[in-house]
């Protein structure tokens, strides 16, 4: 597994893809959590060594099913997780909480679930317009002081906020939607980060999978997957990014890869900077897409699908309007 780099400030060195471990508790519907032990251990043996999970997922239980799988496992492992978004245990979202007392609280939470020591890369989830990004880095800085944290991240922040938070302490790495229908981090954030050698993770590189072609009509998700009310896969949305999935695949085809694999490529390639994260709850898909890494474009292939995939060319928001609400904070 090729390695890259995130923040080359802090220099921490991750394989140049992820493993996103959220769908294996919550969200894209039933999955095993045998099989989402064997994928994650088969990720290991692969060489990955970058894991994503949040306090978040399940809610809760996303952390303690990495935790198992990384028992005896935990050396040189890159162990990512986010605080911020809180749920109760029935799964009700609450709201967005940076105060300090909350970090502090959900870091310590989040080291008893996982079982691990320390957490090598912690980010706030959301941004907590009510709390100063200050005050909630402050308290995060004092979190690595104390051994608890090595490294600091943000996911969908605004340009203005991570200046703000890169100000008060080191940011390692922003966690933010990119993919081939979701380009919008390309105007602002781009510029900022890499001015400030902040490293990028892309969540849902594979536009929640969307890319792939799996999904051609609301019968295809499955029961409890919050992907079939997305506005993107529903409505008439969904018949319209269908086409854009058909392009991917036609490309893909000319090509000889998957759907996935080119569309993973293509993120890869929009810099050494940049870690995908893609989830996957199964050993087989895992495989499709560690092998995105050896797939290499050229600039005419970069520029046709630079042009099928113009920015705001998916139908529909990302996230229906209370999600949206909660980005570019």
């Amino acid at each position: 597994m090729k390695t890259r780099t995130l923040g080359s400030k802090s220099k921490l060195e991750v394989s140049a893809l992820g493993l996103g471990c959220m769908g294996m508790s919550d969200f894209y519907g039933p999955a095993s959590e045998e099989e989402a032990i064997a994928t994650i251990h088969e990720a290991l043996d692969r060489g990955v060594t970058f894991l994503d999970t949040a306090d978040i997922y399940g809610p809760f239980t996303n952390e303690r099913l990495v935790g198992r799988a990384l028992e005896g496992r935990r050396d040189g492992v890159v162990l990512a997780t986010k605080f911020g978004n809180v749920r109760q245990e029935d799964g009700t979202f609450v709201g967005i909480d940076g105060r300090p007392e909350y970090v502090r609280q959900a870091c310590d939470a989040s080291l008893k679930r996982l079982g691990v020591d320390h957490i090598d890369l912690y980010y706030q989830h959301r941004v907590d317009r009510q709390t100063p990004i200050e005050e909630t880095v402050g308290a995060m800085a004092e979190l690595v002081r104390a051994g608890k944290v090595r490294h600091l991240g943000l996911s969908e922040a605004s340009a203005a906020t991570i200046r703000r938070a890169h100000a008060v302490h080191p940011i390692t790495a922003l966690q933010t939607e990119y993919s081939l229908w979701t380009r919008d981090p390309e105007d602002e954030i781009f510029p900022t980060i890499r001015e400030l050698g902040i490293g990028f993770v892309p969540y849902s590189p594979l536009g929640r999978g969307f890319l792939t072609g799996r999904f051609r009509s609301a019968a295809d998700f499955a029961e409890g997957d919050f992907r079939a009310s997305n506005p993107r896969m529903s409505g008439d949305n969904l018949a319209k990014n269908v086409a854009l999935a058909d392009r991917v695949k036609e490309i893909a085809a000319e090509k000889k890869v998957t759907p996935g694999q080119l569309a993973l490529a293509w993120v890869l390639a929009q810099g050494n900077d940049i870690v995908p994260i893609p989830g996957t709850t199964k050993r087989t898909h895992l495989g499709e897409n560690l092998a995105a890494v050896d797939v290499q474009l050229g600039a005419a292939e970069l520029a046709r699908l630079g042009a099928a995939f113009p920015k705001n060319v998916a139908a529909g928001e990302r996230y229906p309007e209370r999600g949206m609400k909660s980005v570019n904070g």
